[in-house]
């Protein structure tokens, strides 16, 4: 019996049971050890009071009770009146200058802000978190909670800061039929089925989040907006939500349609001039009010992709504007008015029209006509979230109005939380970016705060889209760009190494070999996604008319979108300047105007943005373009091979459930990113006719394509774009079962086999690989790619390692399709 005891003990001890599903994200408040344990508990108070019982405040002290259990093993005892022993204490200065008279911060504070200090009372030390208002109680909060969590001396804790952007608002593309757009995590945490979530626990989670971060609202449903926000019965929906983030200091906010004078008001009309609406927009603002005082004010987008606008009655977007924030303002409202306006019915074959002509072309001739709380909110730069782009030039040309800008969390083109991709570095690049548009400083950031220009308000937006899945994003390694920016709107100078190594430590702990191996992941990130998907200024290319995930090179060619690279036999780019192109260049002041407009002088990785050349033009690097695009393509996804295996030397130290959904994304997008490069290099191989000189793209001595295998059931199938399967051609199953096999020929050894298959949206197909009727591998394609096609977006690569092959082994991949999956499958290849 006693041996049977020892058996279950000893096999229960080897179950991993160490597992987090993400939720807490960089809120875990994991144990201190060692030196730093000691030092906090040693100096850190027992006690912690709240000179206010309002929500935020009530938030800050709990926060600070479980992060202080969580790190330290010690619960702090909540007193109701100031003790006379030391003590954490929180409130606003307002509320603390009758417990500490006199006290007062050394330099202005601003809303939001906080002041970490110490004071004396009764003979006994506190150490306090003061703010002016309630949020900066809670930002203080965490702040604290921030310094104990690096074991900081007690004695630095002194600190003031104040956030760089007086708005700092979380855009969410949330649909009331519980749906998100461009959401990668999961359904809404907002809505489902037309309402509120019964269950809004994932919304007070949200705001814990965001409050860390110092984001202070949340616009709550998506900018194509369902009219039905602004009826009266609808308000108690708004209520709930509201009051589920309440407590966190963050503020709802609402997208708005602007039609809905017309289609839920009743009117005739939506004409931003017509009396009635001007009323009919005040009223709706008022009842929300009533229910919801504390709303922080309306997103609205107009005459974009199929949204009603002024344009219907000749108005001006000043005039769309100020009709909504008129109605807002008496409640202290504010509207952010989307700059991302343009027509995607433009005629393509026209070289003159330029989409990234748009934002400016609306927005600069109505400078100074918006109100004093409308905010314009431009998008960082002119296209739409691409992998690279330059700065919007509208940022620099609005003088006299305010600007908000926006950036996209979720991974829209940017793999879709699939793909690892660190966002900072790209935010940083832009945010620091000098516009020339003023003897001061003109950086966007400066810009955008209303600094420059000294504008009332300034602002920074984030499309977030997180959803209901247990990590947010879809993906653990995307929370850091949630994370990144929170932090960048707080302050924008921090560096993208500062915020990816806090980021890394709050959220996989100390350990120097996991900090070191996450964080450089990250910052490399974004450059490896550039170079094998879209480098040189050529943007994405991926499916703009569909899914924006596969490569699809030429889907961006022949339609209105306006996202062309005007690639031909020729050459490649789009002429933008002023001499010979769209003009674009003319929109930036003369420095860079001149510098964009120049061959000599245009940075290489914006040069097919701003310019047509042959593809034997050389670069600044001395490489013509063509070798560079099959160089990069070649380099950024060896780099992406290699992030699995540096996280692979991370085994034990990272907890077992996020080390195996981690170690499944990076496979997976080392696969995709070798489907990337030969999809692009091919493309332009087949359509330059210029060798690649290191004979690379179109060799492939490795692979043998299904179609030349022994078919049995499977047949051939001519795949849609060409450039997303090798050759152009893959397999597909109609039967119950298909089967293709080849013997190999090869020396013996240990060898990887690669299967290139296509895993559809819409079923549940199974693979199988023998090797002379072993089995070494099967697996089940049960993915949720957004696409049910055989095409650039379901074709990703399986690895199959440590596989023993003799000449004469009969290699066999069987298929068994599954509902909408046909097991189609488009090579393998024998390393």
């Amino acid at each position: 019996m006693l041996r049977r005891i020892c058996a279950l003990f000893c096999l229960v001890a080897f179950v991993p049971l160490w597992a987090e599903s993400g939720h807490d994200a960089w809120l875990r408040y994991v144990p201190l050890q060692g030196a730093s344990l000691t030092k906090m508990r040693d100096q850190l108070p027992a006690v912690v009071f709240a000179a206010s019982s309002t929500a935020p405040v009530i938030s800050a002290r709990n926060e600070i009770v479980r992060g202080v259990r969580g790190m330290l093993g010690r619960t702090l005892r909540m007193e109701s009146t100031l003790p006379k022993e030391p003590a954490i204490v929180l409130g606003t200065i307002a509320e603390l200058v009758g417990i500490f008279p006199g006290l007062s911060p050394k330099a202005k504070l601003e809303l939001g802000g906080y002041w970490l200090t110490s004071a004396t009372s009764g003979g006994a030390r506190y150490v306090v978190v003061a703010a002016l208002d309630e949020g900066g109680v809670l930002h203080g909060a965490f702040a604290l909670l921030h310094k104990i969590s690096l074991g900081e001396a007690m004695q630095s804790w002194e600190e003031q800061q104040s956030p760089y952007f007086s708005l700092r608002w979380i855009n969410q593309w949330d649909n009331l039929d519980g749906t998100v757009e461009r959401g990668y995590g999961g359904r809404s945490i907002f809505w489902d089925a037309g309402h509120a979530r019964q269950d809004l626990t994932a919304v007070s989670d949200y705001g814990r989040l965001l409050a860390s971060l110092g984001i202070n609202a949340c616009a709550i449903n998506n900018v194509n907006a369902n009219p039905k926000v602004l009826a009266a019965d609808f308000i108690p929906e708004i209520q709930r939500i509201a009051a589920a983030l309440r407590p966190w200091g963050v503020k709802v906010a609402l997208s708005v349609d602007f039609g809905s004078p017309q289609s839920i008001g009743g009117l005739s009309t939506f004409d931003p001039l017509d009396p009635d609406v001007a009323k009919w927009w005040a009223g709706a603002a008022s009842r929300i009010y009533d229910a919801v005082p504390d709303l922080a004010g309306f997103v609205l987008k107009a005459d974009s992709e199929g949204r009603v606008g002024p344009s219907k009655y000749g108005r001006t977007h000043a005039d769309a504007a100020n009709v909504v924030g008129r109605a807002l303002k008496p409640h202290g409202g504010v509207l952010l008015y989307r700059g991302f306006v343009y027509d995607h019915h433009m005629d393509w074959n026209n070289p003159k029209n330029d989409r990234a002509r748009a934002a400016y072309d609306n927005f600069k001739p109505l400078d100074g006509q918006f109100d004093e709380n409308v905010l314009v909110q431009i998008k960082n730069g002119p296209i739409d979230f691409q992998v690279r782009e330059p700065v919007s030039p509208l940022f620099g040309a609005l003088e006299k109005t305010n600007e908000a800008m926006e950036l996209q969390v979720t991974q829209e083109y940017m793999g879709q939380a699939r793909h690892v991709v660190f966002l900072v570095p790209q935010w940083k690049e832009a945010l620091d970016f000098d516009l020339h548009a003023s003897n001061s400083p003109s950086t966007v950031k400066a810009l955008a705060a209303g600094k420059t220009f000294h504008r009332p308000i300034g602002g920074i937006v984030g499309v977030a889209n997180v959803g209901l899945d247990a990590n947010w994003m879809g993906s653990d390694l995307s929370q850091a760009n949630l994370y990144g920016f929170g932090r960048l709107a707080w302050d924008p100078n921090l560096s993208s190494r500062q915020i990816a190594d806090e980021w890394t430590r709050f959220t996989f702990g100390d350990d120097p070999s996991v900090m070191g191996t996450v964080s450089s992941m990250l910052l490399q990130s974004w450059t490896d996604y550039e170079n094998y998907t879209g480098p040189l200024g050529l943007q994405t290319l991926t499916d703009i008319v569909g899914n924006h995930f596969g490569v699809a090179v030429e889907a961006s060619e022949n339609n209105g979108w306006g996202q062309w690279h005007r690639a031909d036999a020729k050459g490649v780019g789009m002429d933008r300047t002023v001499a010979t192109g769209t003009g674009y260049t003319g929109q930036y002041r003369p420095p860079l105007a001149r510098m964009y407009e120049s061959l000599e002088s245009c940075p290489d990785n914006l040069l097919l943005f701003f310019h047509h050349v042959p593809y034997s033009h050389l670069l600044h690097s001395g490489k013509t373009v063509i070798q560079s695009i099959y160089d990069s393509h070649y380099e950024g996804a060896e780099a992406t091979g290699l992030l699995a295996e540096r996280w692979q030397a991370l085994k034990g130290k990272v907890d077992d459930q996020r080390f195996g959904e981690i170690a499944a994304q990076l496979d997976y997008q080392a696969g995709r990113a070798i489907i990337w490069r030969d999809a692009v290099s091919e493309w332009f191989l087949r359509t330059s006719g210029i060798a690649d000189a290191h004979h690379r793209v179109g060799f492939h001595p490795y692979r043998i394509e299904a179609e030349s295998m022994k078919l049995e059931g499977y047949t051939v199938l001519d795949v849609k774009p060409w450039e997303a399967a090798s050759g152009g051609k893959a397999v597909t199953c109609a039967g119950e079962t298909c089967s293709a096999t080849l013997m190999y020929q090869g020396k013996p050894g240990w060898f990887s086999i690669a299967v290139a298959y296509f895993d559809q949206n819409g079923g549940s197909a199974i693979y199988r690989v023998s090797v002379s009727g072993q089995t070494v591998d099967s697996w089940t394609a049960d993915d949720h790619v957004p696409s049910r096609k055989i095409d650039g977006s379901t074709a990703t690569r399986r690895t199959i390692r440590g596989v023993a092959l003799r000449p004469g082994d009969e290699i066999r991949i069987q298929g068994f399709p599954n509902g909408g999956e046909s097991a189609a499958f488009d090579y393998i290849e024998i390393r």
